[in-house]
């Protein structure tokens, strides 16, 4: 998969190919961190949870914090609920690391703005910490609406996405890496419905499909 960043509005992603979707097991999953910025910022929290071939969503769940090397801002600690304090007597990345791992095997990874956020973040703290990249195939959702809906120029956030496919999300805690995978997962079983309806059973995204960036806003 490759990842092209044209400018601060749009990428490109080219060269996945997955093929089956219908018998893949997928592994939602989020990350909490230090702040928006994969190339300086820590993980502090994973969430993960499993979507079985079937769509249906397995019982297992994953969370932890995660001691990052770096203070969380106080806006950030108002954001998720993770102080420096809690963040603070936590594992340390490379201590969980596996365990993540080991959820994840054999899955299809999926994730929301990962391909801007997460993935990079992810491959970075493999690297800062001198272990294995994760090499399972990863969709993010807002490149798979995209996909499905190349006619839509709205910016694919989350929320947008709630509202596009009418899900309820008042069970769910947002801004915390559990409660958005379950809503991701909920966000990607709509996503995959989209995709029977239209006889697709697999991604080829061969050449360069543009997505829009996300825009965060300001954190008071």
């Amino acid at each position: 998969m490759i990842i092209r960043y044209l400018s601060e509005a749009e990428y490109t992603v080219s060269g996945l190919t997955i093929d089956n979707l219908s018998a893949q097991r997928f592994c939602i999953f989020d990350f909490e961190a230090t702040g928006p910025d994969s190339g300086e910022d820590y993980i502090t929290q994973i969430g993960a949870i499993l979507i079985e071939p079937d769509g249906t969503t397995s019982e297992r769940a994953f969370t932890t914090v995660v001691r990052a090397p770096k203070r969380i801002p106080e806006a950030i600690e108002r954001l998720t609920g993770i102080t420096n304090a809690v963040m603070a007597d936590s594992p340390a990345f490379s201590e969980v690391y596996g365990d993540f791992a080991d959820f994840a095997q054999g899955t299809v990874l999926v994730t929301q703005a990962g391909y801007e956020f997460d993935w990079p973040l992810l491959q970075r703290e493999c690297r800062l910490n001198g272990l294995p990249p994760f090499t399972n195939p990863m969709i993010d959702t807002k490149a798979l609406f995209t996909y499905l809906y190349p006619e839509v120029e709205d910016i694919v956030s989350t929320n947008f996405l709630i509202r596009w496919f009418g899900i309820d999300d008042t069970d769910i805690k947002r801004h915390d890496a559990l409660g958005d995978s379950v809503l991701i997962g909920r966000i990607f079983v709509a996503l995959m419905d989209e995709m029977r309806r239209r006889q697709r059973n697999g991604i080829q995204w061969l050449e360069p499909m543009s997505v829009k960036r996300m825009k965060l806003p300001p954190l008071l």
